[in-house]
């Protein structure tokens, strides 16, 4: 059996049982205790699947985008530890993005004593924080107007942004994993995209509770990223799995 027809028994298993040993699975599949860890390791590394101890199970996904007001509730003690780790690390006289969500606006906290900053964003939210109690100038990019998440999203947005140059961009995620950032909303993978290409550096923000989940649409691989900053609570797996990677893993406290 090739690792191909191995990895969709493994993913029909996973399906219908939701954890399945790996006991079992080297049982079924005929093959060695290390050809399963492979064949694992391999579909963890895709995001289809999480190891947990002695098996695998489906991996957590994401089928809607959480409300701005639901997100807000969630994880401030290390959104906050995320925005005042990357705000450290800011150079004057920058122009950044900040992607929309609530880590970005934790961040955009930590900026209202620089006047020195061009801020870039699509964020509401954040644009109103910075315009009413911050000296930076701020640049909005308009677009299709997302209310969940006090947003704007779609190809207008995009297109706002492709006659910038950025020097930094804090991109957000509601789910990621090694494979990539994934969003369950098709309209906000233009605007990471193009972010992401109109920037020097780019640098995802998010906690680790949304580590390895995954929605319908890739929004950004992980090699795209110079940095990952998320937190401490970050499994020893997922240091393990990021540890490895071309960008630079900071667990901010």
């Amino acid at each position: 059996m090739i690792p191909v027809e191995r990895h969709q028994q493994i993913l029909a298993l996973v399906s219908e049982r939701g954890v399945v040993s790996i006991a079992e699975l080297t049982e079924r599949l005929g093959v060695s205790h290390m050809t399963i860890r492979r064949d694992v390791q391999k579909l963890e590394e895709q995001g289809a699947v999480l190891s947990v101890s002695g098996g695998v199970r489906s991996a957590d996904r994401l089928a809607a985008e959480p409300s701005h007001q639901t997100k807000t509730a969630l994880f401030n003690e290390e959104k906050n530890a995320i925005g005042r780790y990357a705000a450290q690390h800011i150079p004057r006289n920058s122009c950044i993005y900040l992607d929309a969500g609530t880590t970005t606006l934790a961040l955009a906290r930590e900026l209202l004593n620089r006047e020195d900053l061009l801020v870039v964003t699509n964020d509401f939210m954040v644009a109103n924080l910075l315009m009413e109690a911050s000296d930076c100038r701020v640049i909005h990019t308009g677009g299709t107007v997302c209310r969940e998440n006090r947003s704007c999203v779609g190809e207008s947005a995009a297109r706002s942004l492709r006659h910038l140059a950025i020097d930094i961009a804090f991109i957000s995620a509601s789910c990621w994993g090694p494979r990539g950032l994934f969003t369950p909303d098709e309209d906000k993978v233009t605007v990471k995209q193009t972010v992401s290409d109109v920037s020097s550096k780019r640098v995802l923000l998010s906690d680790s509770s949304k580590y390895n989940k995954i929605a319908t649409f890739l929004a950004l691989p992980l090699r795209c990223f110079d940095s990952i900053i998320t937190d401490s609570q970050l499994s020893a797996a997922g240091r393990s799995a990021l540890g490895e990677g071309s960008w630079e893993l900071v667990l901010a406290e």
